[in-house]
């Protein structure tokens, strides 16, 4: 009997490129596929991905406030001031353990993509 599950909704289905699902759970522990913002604007791109994490993370179970680690890809981190104003102002205190690096490419034409780890 396997200790993962894989949990999804209609807001959030199962795709292909989920591997398989937006969010799979193992004792105490919820890992969330990534999340991604569409805007030039890299704050709104920022708040759109966030937004759309704490969907994934309360489907799950979790919340903003249980989240242990957060891995940022961004387009351009010359927008990294930016993003990280909306960032600080989005998430709860404390924070979480964070990465952030410059990818090449993103899927969808995104900005940005956010996943996380959080505790159930």
């Amino acid at each position: 009997m396997s200790i993962i599950q894989t949990v999804s909704s209609a807001g959030f289905p199962l795709k292909p490129h989920n591997s398989p699902a937006v969010v799979v759970t193992s004792p105490g522990l919820i890992f969330c596929s990534g999340q991604v913002g569409k805007s030039a604007d890299i704050k709104e791109a920022t708040l759109q991905s966030l937004n759309k994490l704490k969907s994934v993370l309360e489907l799950g179970g979790s919340s903003l406030e249980k989240i242990v680690k957060i891995n940022i890809f961004i387009l351009d981190l010359d927008n990294f001031d930016a993003m990280n104003e909306a960032f600080v102002s989005f998430l709860p205190d404390p924070k979480p353990s964070r990465t952030c690096i410059q990818a090449a490419r993103l899927p969808s034409d995104a900005t940005i993509e956010i996943e996380c780890i959080a505790q159930v």
